[in-house]
């Protein structure tokens, strides 16, 4: 497996990564499956402190990962949203775990501080993962968001670097 700082060509597979997790979990929540124009423009936005990366197998982008701005004001600037999502036929391949170890790393070295994680509830893959890279639960917002006719509790998790 190759990763990689992701590029303007991977948005296609991107997008079609995401729109998976859109249409079948709860793992993001918009609820409509976004255009490829939204994902250039979502990537746009990436690069220098925010890093997006790619995970590779055979010529092919499998996961991503990425680091983006958690909040607007200045003072949380060296606060970081960690995303990572996996092609469905990868699943249980550890990609996940391989993208996370590395935007990690380079999160470290790009000085950010504190690196959060919002998981929602019910998504024990997700959570034993971040723990295990160290994360804390620090919050349990209830039924903040909706989606498949059902309220929704998102965990956010926080791993102080």
């Amino acid at each position: 497996m190759l990763i990689r700082e992701a590029v303007i060509s991977d948005v296609e597979r991107l997008a079609s990564i995401y729109n998976w997790a859109v249409a079948n979990t709860t793992a993001s929540f918009d609820i409509n499956v976004v255009s490829l124009e939204n994902r250039r423009e979502w990537f746009s936005h990436y690069g220098g402190v925010y890093p997006l990366i790619v995970a590779e197998e055979d010529g092919k982008v499998v996961g991503y990962s990425s680091l983006s701005k958690f909040r607007e004001k200045e003072g949380y600037a060296k606060t970081v949203e960690l995303s990572v999502y996996v092609d469905p036929e990868y699943h249980g391949r550890g990609i996940g775990k391989h993208l996370v170890a590395e935007i990690l790393e380079r999160g470290k070295k790009l000085g950010h501080h504190v690196i959060m994680a919002g998981i929602t509830a019910g998504n024990d893959v997700s959570i034993k993962m971040h723990e295990n890279f160290g994360f804390k639960l620090c919050g349990h917002m209830k039924e903040v968001g909706y989606k498949f006719d059902a309220w929704q509790d998102v965990l956010f998790y926080q791993l102080t670097v």
